[in-house]
């Protein structure tokens, strides 16, 4: 599957890619970025460096899309039901697109991605890092972990992000020298289907099914929003620390199909 590929690929890479971190600091060089307000940043360099005009466009126009880009009028059309840090990652991912081009088609020209879908899907999920790694610089996003004992939530706050691109932040923090914890990170389906996997800390996921029905990733949709905990221990002795929790996506409207997954996100217990 194009998904397994492209998680592969993540693997490989150690979930971190150092061009892309550089391109995200020259980034708030550039567009000289103040963390106060990341979004209107956004929107001057865009208008600034590329020539972009930012909208805030009604649902019914937007036609179930949440971001559309014309290259020919140059002009960045969000929807209006995107929350504040759901909208300043639309904007940093925009960025992505045009600043980082030629190293999204390089890292997706790898051999282990064997079509043309795969390499597509690849480029999204490399235009989503970088617009993390600009939300969330590295520098400070790691030294606000370690300061805060990597509270999920309370790094959410700060940076102005969901609980996801968090636990997606902290298993990029591979830079040499400045590492954070190894942690892996999983995310599923109430039927069990993986659609999100990585690991840092060596543990290995069954691709297709075969997880244990009392693993925390399961139970989250008993409590759903809440964040729940658990140590587990594997076969061979190794044992993780986990939290999870649901994540909840939905159209903006009241009639709109809502998607539910949930998130787990371990390391080692040590």
């Amino acid at each position: 599957l194009p998904s397994e590929e492209v998680s592969d690929l993540l693997q490989r890479h150690v979930n971190h890619f150092p061009e892309l971190e550089e391109g995200a600091e020259t980034v708030w060089r550039e567009g000289r970025l103040d963390e106060s307000d990341v979004s209107q940043g956004l929107v001057r360099y865009l208008a600034e460096a590329h020539k972009v005009e930012t909208r805030i466009e009604k649902v019914a126009h937007m036609r179930g899309a949440i971001r559309r880009f014309d290259p020919d009028t140059r002009t960045l059309t969000l929807s209006e039901v995107l929350r504040r840090g759901s909208r300043n990652f639309q904007l940093a991912f925009q960025v992505g697109l045009l600043t980082q081009g030629r190293t999204l088609d390089w890292l997706a020209a790898d051999p282990l991605l064997t079509n043309a879908e795969s390499r597509a899907l690849a480029r999204v999920a490399l235009a989503n890092y970088f617009a993390g790694a600009v939300l969330m610089p590295y520098a400070r996003f790691l030294e606000a972990a370690r300061a805060e004992r990597y509270d999920v939530q309370l790094l959410g706050h700060r940076f102005r992000t969901s609980f996801e691109q968090v636990c997606q932040r902290l298993t990029t923090l591979r830079r040499p020298g400045s590492e954070g914890v190894p942690f892996h990170m999983v995310r599923v389906d109430i039927a069990g289907n993986i659609s999100k996997r990585f690991s840092a800390s060596g543990l290995r996921f069954a691709r297709f099914s075969g997880a244990c029905p009392r693993w925390v990733v399961f139970s989250a949709f008993l409590t759903p929003g809440l964040v729940r905990t658990q140590v587990s221990q594997m076969p061979d002795g190794a044992t993780h620390f986990w939290v999870a929790r649901t994540l909840t996506k939905d159209g903006g409207r009241h009639h709109a199909p809502q998607t539910v997954h949930s998130l787990g996100l371990g390391c080692d217990l040590r």
